[in-house]
C-alpha cells in the first residue's frame, strides 16, 4: 500500500501545490547538470559526439537515481511514514499535472484576447519548434499537440515507471525525458543527443501507445468520435518523425475533429472543426478524461494486487 500512499499524496501536492520554485526543481537541476556537461564537446566528428553525449546521459542518470534509491531504502527501514512522504515529494517532480493546464489555458486566454505576440513567446516552454511567425491557427495547433504529447510524458509515462520500478524509475524517465529535450536536436551536435533520444524512443514506445488508447477512451467516454480517434490514430501516427509523438497527438486529432499541422512535417487528422482557442479546452478536458482513466485503472490493480498478496 505504500505505492499508493506516495502515488496519492504526489498527486495532492501537485493539485495543490503546483510545481517546486525553480531553484529547488530537480528538472531544473538537470537542465544545469546537462548543461554543463555539455560544454566538454567540441568535436564535430559523429562518433565521438555519440560516445560523449552516451556519457552525459549515463551520468547523469546517475547523478540523480543513486541518492533517491539509497535515501529511500534507507528511510523505508528507518521510517515508513518519511519514507512515503519523501518518496511523494521526488515522486511528484517527475509529473506535472496543474502545471501543464496552467500553461495551456494561459495560451487560450493571451489567444482570445488577441495577444498574438505573447502567446508566441509562452508557447515556447510547450515547443521546441520555432514560434515566430507562427499565426493563431497553429499556435493553437501547437497547443494540442503538445498538450496530447504530454499527457504521456508528463504524467502516463512516470506513473507507469513509478509502478514497475518505483521513485527511482520515474525519475530515470524524467531524467532522460530532459535530456532528449535539451540534447536531441539535429543540426551540427546532432549526434550528442542521439543516445538520450533512442533512449527516450525506447521508454516511450509502450506508454505512447497506452495514452493514444487512453485518449480514444476519453473520445468516447466525452461523447465525442471515438471511431474517429482510433481511426486518425491507425492512419496517422506514422506521419511524424518521432516514432512515439504521432500516436497520442493523431489519437487527439482524431477525438477533436481537427487537422494538427507543423509546416512543413505533418498533418494530422481531418480539418473537420476549425482550430479556435477553445480548442485548447476541449483538449484538455481529453486529457484530464485519460489521466483520470489512467489512475483509475492503477489504483485498481494497486488494491487488487494488495488483496490478494496481504
Amino acid at each position: 500500500m505504500d505505492i499508493l500512499l506516495i502515488l496519492s499524496i504526489a498527486l495532492a501536492i501537485d493539485l495543490v501545490l503546483g510545481e517546486p520554485p525553480h531553484p529547488i526543481h530537480p528538472v531544473v537541476w538537470v537542465g544545469k547538470v546537462t548543461s554543463f556537461l555539455e560544454r566538454g564537446s567540441i568535436s564535430q566528428r559523429p562518433w565521438v559526439q555519440f560516445i560523449y553525449g552516451s556519457g552525459i546521459t549515463l551520468v547523469t542518470i546517475g547523478l540523480f537515481v543513486t541518492p533517491a534509491y539509497f535515501m529511500l531504502l534507507y528511510l523505508k527501514s528507518f521510517s515508513l511514514v518519511a519514507y512515503v512522504i519523501i518518496g511523494a515529494v521526488l515522486y511528484k517532480s517527475t509529473f506535472s499535472l496543474r502545471g501543464l493546464r496552467q500553461v495551456a489555458l494561459r495560451l487560450k486566454r493571451l489567444l482570445v484576447e488577441d495577444k498574438l505576440n505573447e502567446a508566441r513567446l509562452e508557447l515556447r516552454s510547450l515547443v521546441s519548434r520555432d514560434t515566430h511567425g507562427l499565426p493563431k491557427l497553429l499556435v493553437v495547433s501547437a497547443t494540442v499537440e503538445s498538450v496530447a504529447e504530454n499527457t504521456c510524458d508528463s504524467f502516463v509515462a512516470p506513473l507507469f515507471y513509478f509502478l514497475l520500478l518505483g521513485v527511482p524509475g520515474a525519475i530515470a524517465y524524467r531524467v532522460v525525458n530532459t535530456l532528449d529535450a535539451m540534447v536531441g536536436y539535429h543540426g551540427e551536435y546532432e549526434y550528442l543527443g542521439k543516445f538520450a533520444s533512442r533512449l527516450d524512443d525506447v521508454l516511450n514506445f509502450i506508454p505512447a501507445r497506452l495514452t493514444a488508447l487512453l485518449l480514444v477512451l476519453a473520445t468516447f467516454l466525452s461523447g465525442r468520435g471515438a471511431p474517429a480517434s482510433w481511426r486518425v490514430m491507425l492512419h496517422d501516427h506514422a506521419k511524424t518523425e518521432s516514432p512515439n509523438a504521432g500516436w497520442t497527438m493523431a489519437a487527439m486529432a482524431g477525438g477533436l475533429g481537427v487537422q494538427l499541422e507543423k509546416v512543413g512535417h505533418y498533418r494530422l487528422g481531418e480539418a473537420d472543426a476549425p482550430l479556435i482557442p477553445e480548442t485548447i479546452d476541449a483538449a484538455l478536458n481529453l486529457m484530464l478524461l485519460s489521466m483520470l482513466s489512467w489512475l483509475l485503472i492503477c489504483f485498481l490493480v494497486g488494491v487488487i494486487h494488495f488483496v490478494f498478496t496481504s
